[in-house]
Parts: C-alpha cells; structure tokens; sequence
C-alpha cells in the first residue's frame, strides 16, 4: 500500500501552482487545500459578524473568535472536485465573490489568522494524502512535507500567462502594465514581515517556463514514484 504523502508546492505568482496542484491532486485521489480558500471563508465570517467594513477592521473580536472557525474540503463528486465548508456549511460560491475579494488581502494580514489557518492546514494533512500550494507551505506550514516542489517562471512567460487569461476573461490590459504588477507582487512576497516567499532547503525547483502541463504533470509523477520507491527500501 502507498504512503500518503504530503506535497507542498511554493512559488511565485502566475506560475499556475493551483492548476499544478490540483491535476496532483486528482491523479493520486488526495485532497486539495486551497489556502486562498480559507482565508477567503474566514473573510466571510467576519463579513457575516460586522468585524469587517469599508472603513473599519474590529481587529480584537476576529482573533477572539478564531478559536470559533472551522474550515474543510468535502469532494463533490458531482464536481468532481473538493468544495470549501465553513463551520459545516458549503461557502465555496459565497467565497468567490466581489466583496470577499475585496476584503480578504486586510483579514490575511492579521498575524493571528495566519497562525490559526496555519494550525487548521496541519489538521487537515494529518490523516490523509494532501497537496497544498502557496507562498510559505514547505517553510511554514508544512516543513516536514514529504515533498516539496518550488515554482517558478521567467516574468515575461509568466505576464503573457496572465496576460492570455485576462483576455479571454474579456479583460483588456497592457502587458507591460501586467508586467510591472507581477515584478512588484514578487517584491512584496519575498519581503513581507509575515512568512515571506522562501524555497525551502530541500525543495526541488520546478521552472515550467517552457513546459506544458503535461510535461510537469510526467515530471511529479517520477518524483512520487522515486519517493515512495525510497520508502520502500
């Protein structure tokens, strides 16, 4: 029988980490953990209670709530894909709006949240086969993950990725606009107080700037093979 393993997945914006984790995820049947996600339905909460408004974020009573938020992925096999809950109730449309956009950046920056969604991600990797990407995954939240992979791109590939979504979303922007924000977001993630992007010591550096998505898809599945092959032995 196969170890479940826990694979965390970091790197730097509009390298198609999500996309990559979750075809993983599906491949192997492990759950996917949208990070994004959860800070989005904490949002929510807080939108849901009045601690959070245009003008104003009632600091004090989110974090003495915390304790009070319970976030999972239930699969939808209709779907076929993993939906977000809070406190036992299915937010995941509630979470992609407009308004939980527009908040959520402020709720993420309160080091108490970090810390509890934090203690919630370990929980939720405790029993089962996992894939989880973001920023600080294999530094902060899972350390001792089985394996760690960090993404990366030249930021030209990377602003004309974004670039071809945003158009076929009907979205007109300048590329080197879209350029400059990509170079900036870069900046602030290798530079922000809390859990800043770091590439862990012992993750593999995937730079996909030009490889399809099979092509990355054939080069995890040798490294999963190798790893539970060395488990094995």
């Amino acid at each position: 029988m196969n170890k479940e393993l826990i694979i965390a997945i970091d790197g730097y914006s509009s390298c198609g980490k999500s996309t990559f984790a979750k075809l993983i995820a599906k491949e192997l049947n492990y759950i996917f953990i949208d990070s994004g996600a959860m800070y989005r339905a904490v949002t929510l909460y807080c939108m849901r209670e009045k601690y959070i408004t245009i003008n104003s974020v009632n600091t004090q009573s989110i974090i003495s709530e915390l304790k009070d938020i319970h976030i999972d992925f239930v699969f939808n096999p209709d779907l076929n894909e993993y939906e977000t809950f809070l406190n036992s109730e299915n937010v995941e449309k509630e979470i992609r709006s407009m308004e939980v956009t527009a908040y959520v950046s402020r709720i993420s920056q309160i080091s108490e949240v970090r810390t509890r969604m934090v203690e919630l991600q370990r929980q939720i990797g405790i029993s089962r086969g996992i894939v989880m990407d973001g920023r600080d995954i294999g530094t902060v939240v899972f350390p001792h993950a089985d394996i760690k992979i960090f993404m990366t791109a030249s930021v030209d590939i990377r602003a004309k990725r974004r670039h071809i979504e945003l158009k076929n979303k009907g979205i007109n922007i300048d590329f080197e606009e879209i350029k400059r924000t990509i170079i900036a977001r870069d900046i602030a993630d290798e530079n922000r107080d809390i859990s800043p992007l770091r590439r862990a010591d012992d993750a593999i550096i995937l730079d996909n700037s030009r490889m399809t998505v099979d092509e990355q898809m054939s080069w995890i599945i040798k490294i999963i093979d190798n790893k539970r092959n060395d488990s094995r032995n």
